[in-house]
């Protein structure tokens, strides 16, 4: 494709050769610390086709669009992990579709423009699912060895030209022929199986050499670009309950390289974080391991994905204390070893993405305390800096809702009603306030049959309290409704304008943002989705329950760890 940097871009698209790259170590040192655009250009849907957006949407996040790269380069953040599945996107002859690659060169560029690092990789290509054709095996390294190889050809010629702020990761959590977390074999009888475990390390290094191969043949600016390559399923090492646990670490090799100082190690790491000080002790190993095992062989470290194990339930929700003491001491502790974090996704999520605003500030703000310091004062918008006017929902399934209200339940005893304000006046019949009260079967629906609606909470039929409130449409198909805002009533008699949201089955379109007296830069129109509720692979299938098995899942949006 052809692409055309503006001239005040030009030092950072890097058309020019650069005489010499930084080091490997000043690349890490250099940023600081970064976040991961997670469940976007990774998503996987059922069926290879579809736009972009199709694709880039399918796990409920919004278009990406520059804005957002721009807010975490205010905030302090200096790098973004931008993460790929491609094997959607690639023909029988193994070549990736131009648009697709357009697309993820788009995207790359918001990043690099806002002079930003940015770590571009090969994702759900690898993996616990069906869909992974990279496997941890010698035996499937060299059946797919052609394949890779072409894959990485492809995108390090797309890329060659720029210069270092762009770096290339080789493949993402790549498990062995039993989908093993935590160490190779693990999911092997007795747990431990030594001809699958050596076959897995033998293979992962096979790939990792390709990689740093093929990436440097293709020239251009790849003969001395980073390269980042990681251990057996990404595994930190942490923990102490099986003596394999460090394998990975130990089994993994520094690829030859004809230049010397530009290879990067990647981990990831997900701890429970219940107990705070285990947690902690956990850190202490697992960065001490990182030290010992890896960056020994002569390459630094980062962690391409930290957070927490979020294990059947959201532990910013449940246990946010113990996540903010988590995210500052992770920070800190990796800074002092010299080892580089991103985030995984979390801190702005879903709709905030396109605001763009920051749904989780306060773990924003202990990242970047830890790595700048107390004084340090991040540029963190909220959504509450801002007015907002939904002006279009789209619902597109029977029976699709959007949320007036959720979050923490309403008492009854402080709370008397809810106002909804359209735009025009709708359709007979097409919309309710629907109103979910104190326990499941608690509920009341009323019609809308005008441009403002008042509905008074209904004690006798939803208890003492309100959990949730849509606007429900009840007719399948499109159809439309604009909406201006959504207000609670207080006993009191002053009110609270909600944010409104995608519950499911529903779109929201054109958003209008004004500043407020608290807002801290305009936004301007786009589009959001509704995200998949519910629990679903990493290949795109959703599930009916709760899963059992060892793996690693989106639930509501957002990534579990079963261990």
């Amino acid at each position: 494709m052809t692409f055309v940097c503006g001239l005040f871009l030009f030092s950072l698209c890097g058309k020019a050769q650069t005489a010499s790259f930084e080091t490997a170590t000043e690349a890490v040192q250099n940023m600081k610390v970064g976040w991961n655009l997670g469940n976007t250009l990774e998503s996987v849907k059922s069926g290879n086709n579809g736009s972009p957006e199709d694709f880039e949407t399918a796990w409920g996040q919004p278009v990406t669009r520059p804005e957002l790269m721009r807010m975490m380069k205010n905030a302090g953040f200096n790098a973004i992990r931008v993460p790929v599945t491609w094997f959607q996107h690639m023909d029988a002859n193994n070549t990736v579709d131009a648009v697709w690659m357009a697309r993820v060169h788009e995207v790359v560029d918001y990043v690099i423009n806002q002079g930003m690092y940015c770590i571009l990789n090969v994702h759900h290509d690898t993996g616990a699912d069906d869909s992974a054709w990279l496997v941890a095996d010698e035996s499937v390294y060299n059946q797919q060895k052609a394949r890779f190889e072409s894959l990485w050809t492809q995108i390090a010629t797309e890329f060659r030209d720029y210069d270092e702020h762009l770096l290339f990761e080789a493949y993402n959590e790549m498990l062995d022929v039993k989908d093993s977390w935590c160490f190779a074999s693990f999911n092997a009888s007795g747990s431990y199986d030594a001809a699958i475990a050596t076959s897995a390390y033998n293979a992962i290094n096979s790939y990792a050499q390709s990689f740093v191969d093929v990436v440097r043949a293709t020239g251009g600016n790849n003969a001395q670009r980073n390269l980042v390559v990681s251990t057996y399923g990404a595994c930190s090492g942490g923990g102490t309950w099986n003596p394999h646990l460090k394998d990975p670490l130990k089994q993994m090799k520094l690829p030859n390289d004809n230049v010397q100082g530009h290879i990067i190690f990647e981990i990831h790491s997900y701890p429970n974080v219940k107990n705070i000080q285990s947690t902690k002790s956990e850190i202490d190993d697992m960065l001490d391991a990182a030290v010992t095992y890896l960056a020994s062989k002569g390459a630094p470290v980062i962690f391409g994905e930290w957070g927490t194990a979020n294990d059947g339930e959201n532990d910013y929700e449940v246990r946010r204390a113990n996540v903010l003491e988590f995210a500052r001491y992770f920070v800190q502790k990796s800074k002092e070893k010299g080892i580089g974090t991103f985030y995984w996704m979390g801190l702005s999520d879903g709709q905030a993405r396109l605001w763009p605003v920051f749904n989780m500030p306060d773990v924003a703000e202990s990242i970047l305390k830890a790595w700048y310091g107390d004084s340090y004062k991040p540029v963190l918008p909220v959504v509450e800096d801002f007015d907002y006017d939904y002006t279009v929902v789209t619902y597109y399934s029977q029976w699709s809702e959007l949320n007036l209200y959720s979050g923490d339940p309403l008492s009854l005893s402080q709370y008397k009603g809810v106002r909804v304000e359209l735009a025009e006046t709708p359709q007979s019949g097409l919309l309710s306030v629907k109103c979910y009260g104190a326990s499941d079967g608690k509920e009341t629906y009323n019609g809308v049959s005008s441009e403002q609606m008042t509905v008074n909470f209904n004690s006798g039929s939803l208890g003492q309290s309100v959990r949730r409130i849509t606007l429900q449409c009840g007719k399948g198909g499109t159809n439309t409704a604009k909406v201006v805002r959504a207000v609670l009533l207080k006993t009191d008699g002053t009110e609270v304008e909600t944010s409104l949201s995608p519950y499911w089955g529903c779109r929201i379109t054109d958003i209008e943002a004004t500043q407020n007296s608290s807002g801290v830069s305009a936004i301007g129109s786009a589009e959001c989705y509704d995200r998949p509720l519910g629990w679903w692979t990493l290949d795109g299938r959703q599930l009916e329950t709760a899963p059992t098995s060892a793996g690693i899942y989106i639930h509501n949006g957002q990534k579990v760890v079963r261990r």
